[in-house]
């Protein structure tokens, strides 16, 4: 800022002096020469006091007069619009810190000033201001001087009254992004929460919350606002409306902001509530209304009118007012329409909650309600319909809605106070309709006179004029006014339908919803298909063909291909093989129809744009609902029920069957080559329906008509839906079940404002899917991004309940959709006792089949009463009496899961509204299904997964037993993934428990010599604390196993619910593994122990020896130094040759004693047979086991068999008896030859594990019903065997140690040893490599062989081809694939004849072609040579550092910190312990290096190896047998296939197997013909056929009833017609084979069998073992297995 300063007088001689200042500045300036300077730096609008005076040169200064003067203001800077309303503006600007200025603000509109206000704050706010107009805000500084700054300008405009509204309300950007259906019907929090609004935005949502409930108090919302408590003077003048909006106005204002399926989901649901409906809806920013046509094209009302209602012709009576009224029209006419009994605000009005706001943009609104009669004439009001109007606000200000009522009225009815210079806008319309005038005498502002003039004017008769006078009270005055209308309508003949009315609203320039061009080209497209159908049946006979007879007969013959119940004597394969020929046929005649005329235009139509494509929809469920029909007809007769049936459904149509055909079209199409051009062309119709299915329409998920799911149809648009949605995948499902007519899609409809293909005249038939939106911020909660509703048709179906196949169709349509759903809601809203029994029934065999695969699904009932009784009853059907109580077989709580909801209607229909308490119950269900939805298993639970449950339940529900033929891969895949982890803590268990034994048995050999460093006092004592240390270990790792099962459970992921039901199978499996590895454990120590005491003995007299010996020697040294003389070598040897022959003279070798074996084994056969009684007895003491087990061993022809048995069957129970046998005796052979390997003595509970083993497979056998004859028999022979050998085991023990032959053995040790004692040579060296070799070596080699075997199992667990061992089902497929792989007769015969002899042999093959190859084998023992070589370093080392007295202190050191590691030879050590002169210190480094020596030799060894195969025989844990154990199983095979059992854990009490044979192959055949049968059991067992076997007594038996004579066999169906390829493809190609090497006949095979291709084979092997899921976890499988290899690095440390 600048100010110019002049003074006078002037000298120019002078200095002048110049001060100025304001409040928070003063300065001086010097001035040299002029009168006049500029002052810069001055604040602007602030007054300054300038004063000058003049300095002489003696500096004398004179005074002058201050003078005070004010800078120029500036305008105010960042001038800011704070707020816009409809009708107020706030504006802001910055403020100079301190100054104290005032601002005037003018408001001006096109030049004028508006409004001006002057302050002093840096805020204003203009009211008062006009909706809609451009505005300028001019802003200047004014100072206390009256001097005012130039203004600053900004420009804003206020928003119209729709603006403001929308603002307030949070509908802002839906006015032009439209709100659509799918958002207002997503769950989101708000869903399941009461809170009331708490602020305007809030009020929509609620208002559409509880309208698509269908809640009759939906209009009634407001804002509850949050203040303290309110005083007496707010109580009494609460003039605070801020808060509240008039609910016309949020009713206009969505349909505002809602899309044309929103608007006609509002209005039908408005209707439902007998709400008045918008019929025109005002814009009243621009000035213009529509008529809302395609808003009410939904509504339905049925009764008197059974019509759309815009199709309807009914006269109109319109009410409209005419300036101010003193009278509530919209109260009267909510009078009108009601009668006394059942009054209902159908219009809102003044008395409402907030219909006394003022309304701020619904003034032009026209309303429209209807008045349907009942047939009564005691209560219905008027004897005709009527639709009856409601003009909002002044006709004055709405002459356009006030004309277009004029021309579609039969009546107008006027309502005023007073007509004075009014009544010419009455007179000016141009109308069709009876004009009535109704007033209120009473008005203040009534005049009679204009009343006359206008009545003149018009020509009005007394009776068109309406007062209410005085004497007239509100009753009779509606009484009057009800008259009136009353015979307008019987004398009206102006009846127009809403839908004609279009044309008058065009004429008078009022938009249409409907003529936006996607609706009128999908109208025209519509109806270019549904105007051409004349007569229904024949239409679809000639349009829908796909879906006619053909699809029908197809769904039939594939349950028949299930449940085989026409097969009669035919071979079943065979039968199978021309149903399987029948279906390609009827495909083909699929195929040969060309694409109809109306499946082209409905395809087309569909491919649209999603807007066109939504209307289309619409119109042709639209006109195809005005098509249906419904036959009024009655019947008695199943015959006539089942014809009438059948025409219902024939003349049923509505979009569900044109999508039905675009699925048939698929499925015919898909079976084509994939480059036929007709299969390309309809490539694209699953994903067209996948985005229907987002778009919120139903996908048929099961055709009521022909009672199945077209599968690939199906799958194929699920596929295509998780493409679409992906990673957004998770869904809930609930589904609804019920009787017909109870109101399930009414309570779907009202929980979740979804609408299923649902119509006049047509029930659901089938069951029908539709997805619900999640909102983003619900999704955690929910755990989903779909909620997936399943609509049902009604179980027990009046129509169909005396049909055959009626409650089996029941039964198939309960158990799949409950099987699919998370939530089941049960519908049994009804009176018939005997009905809800049915229906309870139904739904508990449903419930029942689930708990069986592993569901037990939630469930929530309407209406609830004997539920126990009801699962008893179909536990007993379906054989699972275990089942007693309603919640043994579903989540059921009677507390949260049992609700009454009251009727739909709120009196006598059809001008019943919704009862309020039935939306408000329906409400509280819904909440308390969110809850339950939100407590559901977090396990997977996507569309994929949806999808492959709806496969596997429906192809077990095509079965008629369906517990025993359910299969479903992710099932499977969940047993698998247990079995796996199972396997793994199991052999992380035997690993664990083998190195300890291991370890202990070192100790153990050990004892009593200086290689141990024993805190026993003895062998007992040592024996005892051992025991007890492994008891410990054993329960430790059962707990470990037992904790690691509970915490698999508890985990959310893998499907774990699924297999709840093995979680006992499983835990008993590890109980039992724990008394199995028990006496296995006690029993090689006990043995360990007494054949360790048997050689202390032996081992006192050889140190006897040894000690003699070194005494004599050294005598002879001494002798030999004292002659003196030089002697040679020879002469040396000579002496020493003397010496030792002389002192073995004087010494006794005693030895071990030979023991009878034979002898010993009789007498504990004798033992264990002592309760099979005298003749048992004798028998055994008559025979010679040395005599006996030479020869095969062969099952004796009687005594043991039933006398009468047919020929056939005797010898194939001979066959099974004889596997048994050979079987058993070649395990007790293994058993045996591992002991002999070992070359230590027998110990007796050697032949008491072989008796037990004996004993475990005859009880495990028990089936076979052999006799005690037999198992003496078998028992002689075994242990005859096993006598021999343990019989020369011990010679050959005796002879090893004889104390003669180990004192020979080191002769020539001590004669070196003397020689050099003699010659006083340095023996570091030798000595040194003397301990290497003699003592060490040979305990290295033994501890690697030890520790080989345990790695072996884990590289085959972990490495290559893990996965075959992974379960037992892995292991079959495997072992299966390579039979195929080298496919010979040979292979396939042993495997299917000698299964467990095949599999031992697979099994050593595997592991030999493994570790023939490469370095693996090396690897290992190279591994375990590095870490013992290194142990024995650290053991010389700590034994130098102890700095010994003696030679011999240091090498009981270094054989004491081996002493747990290795077991060293006594003989050899005690050899080189004597005659020993080695010096300490030089003896450890010689004695490192020459382990270094051996350590490299070894090397060399094991590199250059020996023949894998004898390294694995020569094992002591023998990787063979415990991979045998590990996949072999109870070994159990199927009594019809011999397919082996494949179930999980030892446990296990149900025998099953993933794939089943031809029964040919396991050597059924004919009885008559002798030809191999050709029948597979999977399939027999669903059939009407018998068989006859040993167990059966020879007696014919039903296959559908095989559980009653083996009932631990689960043989459940194929999961398809193809799973069976691979048997069928092996007998067609060895069926000669096969029939020669079983005595038999070829079978006749199915001609279709010998078309299957290897490939075909492989693949139906995938299927059959679900390989394609199962490869997905393969990865996870195999880095859970590899953690076994980190965990035994520990483990192999262990010591007991």
């Amino acid at each position: 800022m600048l100010a110019v300063t002049l003074w006078l007088p002037f000298d120019p001689a002078w200095r002048y002096k110049l001060t100025y200042s304001c409040y928070t500045q003063r300065e001086i300036l010097s001035i040299q020469g002029s009168n006049s300077t500029d002052v810069e730096g001055l604040y602007p609008g602030t007054e300054y006091t300038f004063s000058i005076s003049s300095v002489t040169d003696d500096r004398n200064q004179r005074a002058s007069v201050p003078m005070s003067v004010y800078t120029k203001p500036v305008p105010p800077e960042k001038i800011k619009i704070d707020h816009v309303s409809s009708e107020s503006v706030s504006l802001s600007w910055d403020k100079r810190v301190g100054v104290p200025e005032a601002c005037l603000v003018t408001c001006s509109c096109n030049g004028e000033d508006v409004q001006k206000i002057t302050t002093e704050s840096n805020t204003l706010t203009f009211s008062s201001l006009s909706p809609g107009v451009k505005y300028s805000f001019h802003v200047a500084t004014v100072l206390k001087n009256g001097t005012q700054s130039k203004s600053a300008v900004t420009y804003v405009c206020t928003k119209t009254h729709l603006e403001s509204l929308l603002l307030d309300l949070g509908l802002e950007k839906h006015y032009i992004e439209k709100l659509a259906l799918s958002t207002v019907l997503q769950i989101d929090e708000k869903t399941v929460t009461d809170e009331p609004a708490q602020t305007l935005s809030a009020l929509p949502w609620t208002f559409l919350k509880r309208l698509m409930m269908v809640n009759v108090t939906a209009r009634s919302v407001k804002c509850i606002s949050s203040g303290g408590e309110a005083n007496l003077e707010s109580l009494v003048d609460n003039m605070d409306s801020s808060n509240v909006v008039n609910p016309l106005d949020i009713v206009t204002a969505l349909f505002l902001c809602s899309n044309s399926f929103l608007q006609q989901e509002m209005v039908l649901k408005m209707s439902m509530c007998q709400f008045s409906v918008p019929l025109l809806l005002p814009n009243c920013d621009t000035k213009q209304c529509m008529m809302m046509i395609w808003a009410m094209r939904d509504i339905v009302k049925k009764g008197f009118v059974e019509d759309r209602i815009v199709l309807s012709d009914l006269p109109m009576v319109s009410f409209v007012r005419l300036g101010e009224c003193s009278l509530s029209k919209s109260q009267i006419l909510n009078k009108l329409l009601s009668n006394p009994q059942q009054y209902h605000d159908t219009f809102v009005h003044h008395d409402m909650e907030c219909g006394d706001s003022p309304r701020r943009i619904s003034n032009g609104l026209v309303e429209i309600s209807w008045y349907l009669p009942s047939g009564k004439k005691n209560i219905d009001i008027f004897g005709e319909a009527v639709a009856v109007t409601n003009l909002r606000g002044d006709i004055s200000s709405f002459e356009t809605q006030y004309s277009f009522l004029c021309q579609t009225s039969a009546a107008v009815f006027v309502f005023f106070d007073n007509l004075d210079n009014k009544y010419k806008l009455l007179t000016s319309q141009h109308t069709k309709a009876q004009l009535f005038l109704v007033g209120n005498p009473q008005s203040k502002s009534f005049s009679i006179d204009a009343l006359k003039k206008t009545a003149a004017e018009l020509n009005l008769k007394k009776s068109n004029i309406i007062l209410k006078t005085k004497q007239m009270n509100d009753a009779d005055f509606v009484k009057n006014l009800r008259n009136t209308v009353g015979e307008v309508i019987k004398s009206s003949y102006s009846k127009m339908p809403l839908e004609q009315m279009a044309e008058v609203a065009h004429e008078l320039g009022i938009l249409v919803d409907e003529d936006c061009q996607e609706c009128q080209i999908a109208k025209q497209n519509a109806d270019a298909i549904t105007s051409k159908i004349n007569d229904t049946p024949q239409y679809k006979e000639s349009q829908l063909p796909l879906q006619g007879q053909i699809w029908k007969e197809l769904a039939r013959l594939e349950k028949e291909e299930c449940r085989l119940r026409k097969a009669g004597e035919m071979n079943i394969e065979t039968y199978k093989s021309e149903l399987q020929a029948e279906k390609r046929q009827l495909r083909e005649q699929q195929r040969r129809y060309d694409m109809s005329e109306a499946m082209t235009c409905f395809i087309h139509a569909i491919s649209s744009t999603g807007l066109e494509r939504s209307y289309f929809l619409k119109w042709m469920r639209m006109n195809l609902d005005n098509l249906s029909q419904k036959s009024q007809n009655s019947s008695e007769t199943k015959e006539e029920i089942a014809y009438l049936d059948r025409q219902i459904s024939n003349s049923s149509l509505g979009t569900e069957h044109f999508l039905r055909e675009m699925g048939q079209l698929y499925e015919s199409a898909v079976l084509l080559s994939e480059t036929e051009e007709s299969r390309q062309q309809l490539q694209h119709l699953p994903r067209l329906c996948a985005e229907l299915l987002l778009d919120g329409f139903p996908l048929e998920l099961v055709d009521g008509d022909a009672s199945n799911i077209p599968l690939r149809w199906v799958s194929d648009v699920l596929h295509q839906l998780n493409v679409l949605v992906q990673p957004k995948n998770k869904i809930r499902v609930v589904t609804v079940l019920g009787v017909q007519s109870t109101g399930k899609s009414t309570l779907l409809n009202t929980m979740f404002g979804v609408q299923f293909a649902v119509s006049s005249g047509r029930c659901t038939r089938g069951a029908f899917m539709l997805l619900i939106k999640v909102k983003e911020d619900f999704k955690k909660e929910l755990n989903c991004d779909f909620v997936v509703i399943i609509d049902t048709e009604g179980l027990k179906s009046p129509e169909l309940a005396q049909l055959d196949d009626s409650f089996e169709h029941d039964n198939e349509l309960a158990t799949l959709v409950v099987g699919l759903s998370d939530v089941t809601i049960i519908n049994i809203a009804m009176e018939n006792s005997t009905e809800m029994k049915d229906i309870l029934q139904i739904v508990v065999h449903a419930f029942l089949r689930m708990k069986e695969v592993g569901k037990k699904p939630k469930c929530q009932f309407v209406h609830q009463n004997q539920l126990n009784e009801m699962t008893q009853a179909a536990a007993s059907m379906e054989n699972k009496e275990e089942n007693k109580i309603f919640t043994d077989v579903m989540e059921y709580n009677p507390e949260t899961g049992n609700w009454y909801i009251p009727g739909l209607w709120h009196g006598n229909p059809p001008m019943a509204p919704v009862n309020a308490g039935y939306s408000e119950s329906v409400y509280e269900f819904k909440k308390n299904m969110i809850e339950v939805l939100e407590k559901c298993e977090a396990s997977g639970n996507n569309i994929t997964e949806f999808l492959e449950w709806t496969k596997s339940l429906w192809n077990a529900v095509k079965y008629e037993n369906f517990i025993f033929s359910f299969r479903n891969s992710l099932v499977a895949d969940a047993y698998m993934k247990l079995c796996t982890e199972f396997h793994k803590w199991e052999w992380s268990f035997k690993k664990h428990m083998y190195t300890w034994v291991t370890n202990a048995e070192t100790r153990i050999s050990n004892f009593g010599t200086i290689t141990v460093k024993s805190e026993a006092s003895d062998m007992k004592d040592l024996i005892g604390k051992l025991k007890n240390k492994a008891l410990f270990e054993l329960s430790k790792w059962e707990k470990t196993i037992l904790d690691n099962l509970t915490k698999y459970y508890e985990q959310t992921e893998g499907h774990v619910h699924l297999v709840e039901g093995y979680r006992e199978v499983f835990s008993n499996s590890a109980k039992s593994l724990r008394r199995e590895m028990e006496n296995s454990v006690l029993n090689q120590l006990e043995a360990a122990a007494e054949i360790r005491q048997g050689m202390n003995n032996l081992d006192t007299i050889k140190k006897t020896h040894t000690a003699r010996l070194e005494e004599s020697v050294l005598g002879l040294i001494d002798k030999c130094r004292k002659s003196k003389s030089e002697k040679s070598d020879q002469e040396l040897e000579r002496d020493f040759d003397q010496m030792w022959n002389e002192t073995v003279q004087k010494l006794s070798f005693p030895g071990l004693k030979k023991k009878n074996i034979f002898g010993k084994i009789s007498r504990q056969l004798r033992s264990n047979m002592y309760q099979k009684g005298s003749s048992v007895n004798e028998m055994i003491a008559r025979v010679k086991l040395e005599n006996l087990g030479k020869e095969p061993f062969k099952v004796p022809s009687d005594g043991f068999l039933r006398k009468v048995k047919q020929w056939l069957h005797f010898d194939q129970h001979t066959q099974k008896t004889q596997l048994m046998a050979d079987n058993l005796i070649e395990t007790c052979r293994q058993f045996v030859l591992e002991k002999v390997e070992r070359e230590t003595d027998y110990h007796e509970n050697y032949i008491l594990e072989i008796l037990h083993m004996i004993e475990e497979r005859l009880k495990a056998s028990k089936d076979l019903e052999t006799d005690v004859l037999f198992e003496v028999l078998l028992k002689l022979h075994i242990c005859g065997a096993a006598a021999r050998a343990f019989q020369q085991m011990h010679e050959h023990f005796i002879q090893v140690n004889d104390p003669r032959r180990c004192l020979d053995l080191y002769k020539d040790k001590y004669c070196s040893d003397f020689k050099d004692l003699f010659n006083e040579r340095d023996q570091c060296q030798k000595k040194a490599e003397e301990f290497t070799c003699l003592c060490l070596r040979p305990a290295v080699e033994e501890s690697v062989a030890h520790s080989l075997g345990p790695d072996i199992v884990d590289e085959m667990l972990t490495g290559k081809n893990a996965l075959q061992f992974s379960t037992r089902a892995f292991f079959q497929y495997s072992i299966l694939k390579h039979l195929l792989t080298e496919f010979n007769f040979e292979s396939y015969d042993s495997y299917i004849c000698s299964y467990e002899k095949f599999v031992k042999n697979w099994i050593f093959d595997q592991i030999r072609a493994r570790f023939s190859k490469g370095q693996k084998m090396f690897q290992l023992e190279d591994k375990h040579l590095k870490a013992i070589v290194k142990k024995i370093m650290d053991a010389i080392t700590k034994a130098q550092t102890k700095k010994n007295s003696n030679f011999e202190k240091l090498i009981q050191d270094i054989c004491t910190e081996l002493g747990d590691t290795l077991v060293i030879p006594k003989d050899a050590l005690s050899a080189f312990m004597i005659l020993n002169n080695a010096e300490q210190e030089q003896f450890s480094h010689c004695l490192k290096t020459s382990v270094e020596e051996m350590e490299q030799s070894l090397r060399t060894k094991f590199q250059e190896g020996v023949d894998a195969q004898r390294k694995l025989e020569q094992l002591r844990i023998k990787p063979q047998n415990v991979l045998f154990k590990r996949v072999f199983g109870c070994g159990k095979q199927c009594p019809f296939c011999k397919a082996p059992c494949e179930a999980g854990g030892e446990a296990h009490t149900d025998h099953c197997a993933s794939i089943h044979r031809p029964q040919g192959l396991g050597q059924y055949r004919f009885v008559y013909s002798r030809k191999l049968v050709t029948d597979i059991c999977s399939s027999s067992v669903f059939s009407e056929q018998q068989f006859q076997c040993y167990e059966t007594n020879q007696k014919y038996h039903p296959y559908k009833k095989y559980r009653d004579i083996f009932p631990n066999w689960n043989i459940p169906a194929d999961p398809s017609i193809e799973a069976s390829d691979y048997w069928k493809y092996v007998m067609a190609k060895f069926n000669n084979e096969f029939a020669k090497k079983y005595d038999a006949l070829p079978a006749i095979t199915p001609p279709a069998w010998k078309l299957i291709t290897k490939e075909q084979a492989e693949k139906s092997l995938k299927e059959s073992f679900s390989i394609n899921i199962s490869h997905q976890i393969y990865s996870i499988i195999k880095k859970s297995l590899s953690c076994i290899t980190y965990q035994w690095k520990r483990i192999l440390t262990v010591t007991p």
